[in-house]
């Protein structure tokens, strides 16, 4: 499996600086967390990754291509507010979608793909909700099916931004013991994150963001409260300490 390299990102929108210069590893094989404050350019530094915003500059590599020439062994799960839940579409289509790029140009899925679909279903959990339309979920069972299609897509890597967002404690247990299985199972998986309480439960490894690179690396060497108030400020100690976070020598 291959190692993701940004090499100096900068995005900007509408003349100003959203993300600036940022070059970052992204490591395989873990549940790496990108977290910051809001508007820090979390989702930005994803998106930019895999080139759905425009850059100033910067180089995505996957091993020693361009990322371009990979993309479909990533898989990018968008936020719940950016899908169109009106679409009429039930689960297991969603899932079935997911086997698309390994189709010839005008190719429909056949047995093969559809009981590969299945299985990535009942992967997740949801083999019952196959035929329910995706506009009946909740939230969390939502999460769950775009990552079973991002299994039926084959990929290396799992992109989620902000997965844990406005569904209940019980739904991101769930997601969040399934990721790390996956993760144990071989696949990397990178998520945009906002709760910093969980950081050091959830994640190997940690990206620091505020509109640049703070910090990145091993979740233990990293989320340090001298590297947090670096990305937030002096008054998030109280909170980084309520949280469990070691102040750094």
């Amino acid at each position: 499996m291959e190692t993701i390299r940004v090499k100096d990102l900068t995005v900007a929108y509408r003349g100003k600086i959203a993300l600036k210069k940022v070059n970052v590893t992204l490591s395989p094989g873990k549940l790496t967390g990108i977290v910051g404050p809001n508007g820090a350019g979390k989702s930005t530094l994803m998106k930019g990754i895999l080139e759905l915003v425009p850059t100033q500059s910067g180089t995505i590599l996957y091993g020693a291509d361009k990322l371009k020439k990979q993309r479909k062994k990533i898989a990018y799960v968008e936020q719940r507010q950016d899908i169109d839940l009106s679409f009429p579409i039930d689960v297991f289509g969603v899932v079935l979608f997911g086997t698309y790029p390994h189709l010839k140009l005008f190719q429909r899925p056949g047995k093969k793909e559809k009981a590969f679909a299945s299985d990535c279903l009942a992967k997740v959990g949801l083999s019952e909700f196959a035929e329910r339309q995706i506009s009946e979920l909740s939230g969390g069972q939502l999460q769950r099916v775009f990552i079973a299609r991002a299994l039926a897509q084959q990929a290396e890597w799992i992109l989620l931004d902000e997965p844990f967002a406005g569904i209940d404690a019980t739904s991101e247990k769930i997601i969040i013991e399934l990721l790390k299985e996956l993760r144990d199972e071989g696949k990397s998986i990178v998520i945009v994150h906002h709760d910093l309480h969980k950081v050091t439960d959830y994640f190997d490894e940690v990206i620091l963001l505020n509109k640049g690179l703070i910090a990145s690396g091993p979740v233990n060497q990293t989320y340090t409260t001298k590297n947090m108030e670096k990305t937030y400020g002096s008054e998030i100690t109280q909170m980084l300490q309520l949280g469990g976070v070691e102040r750094a020598s």
